[in-house]
């Protein structure tokens, strides 16, 4: 009987072609276990093995013993991202300290290297709790990921969307995640794999009516999608991801 892969993909909106793509293709899932964390999570899963092949935090790549980055797309922005937020009630130079999202480590480190780099700011991070957000107030600031930004939007006086920062600063596009195996895996297995993302970013309108069907929800999607989110793993992002690499080394 044939090995089954495991694979595991990040639980947020921005995943859903992907997801949709995978799920629609009778061939692949019957060769695949499937599921779904959040970025950190994912993450954990592909280092210590118990999964082949996943939608990796791009921070992950440093110190991977074997990675092979799988396909040509990704989760990426070319400006704001809408979903990688630091808030505050203060501006960028009067920030003392910054709650550090749990959920996701690349995001963590973009904003430790756009505070070095970048804003030039001196400032204490510290890894937050699930209950941080409460706590952003006065000097104390926030990292937030993922979906829960999309309640937030009108909460804090100041809002930086760190994809857009990254852009501001270095003209490239960022790349928050890629699909990564661990192990060798057949071309045909990756050409499968390849097509089933395809189809369903090719299929974004249907995925936008069926979870808006579905779900109550104020959440633009189709215009987050269009507007916010960019998945071609292009040579632009490729120059985006090694810079940031380079930087993650260096911090």
């Amino acid at each position: 009987m044939k090995e089954m892969i495991n694979v595991v993909a990040v639980s947020y909106l921005n995943t859903l072609p992907f997801i949709y793509g995978i799920l629609n293709n009778k061939d692949l899932m019957s060769q695949i276990n499937l599921r779904l964390e959040y970025p950190s999570k994912c993450a954990d899963l592909f280092k210590s093995g118990e999964v082949d092949l996943g939608l990796i935090p791009i921070i992950e790549l440093i110190d991977m013993p074997y990675s092979e980055i799988i396909g040509e797309y990704c989760i990426g922005a070319e400006g704001k991202v809408k979903t990688v937020m630091l808030y505050s009630n203060c501006p960028l130079n009067e920030i003392s300290s910054i709650a550090l999202d749990y959920q996701s480590r690349t995001s963590v480190m973009l904003v430790k290297i756009l505070a070095k780099n970048f804003w030039k700011i001196d400032v204490e991070f510290f890894d937050a709790d699930e209950d941080y957000i409460d706590g952003i107030s006065n000097n104390n600031a926030g990292l937030v990921i993922g979906d829960r930004t999309f309640n937030l939007k009108d909460s804090f006086l100041y809002q930086y969307d760190l994809a857009e920062e990254w852009f501001k600063y270095t003209n490239l596009p960022f790349v928050f995640a890629c699909w990564v195996a661990n192990k060798p895996l057949s071309d045909e297995f990756k050409q499968q794999f390849s097509d089933a993302l395809k189809y369903g970013l090719d299929h974004k309108a249907l995925v936008v009516y069926e979870y808006t069907k579905n779900q109550n929800t104020n959440i633009d999607l189709e215009r987050y999608f269009s507007t916010y989110i960019s998945w071609d793993f292009d040579s632009q992002k490729k120059a985006g991801l090694k810079k940031f690499l380079s930087l993650s080394r260096n911090l």
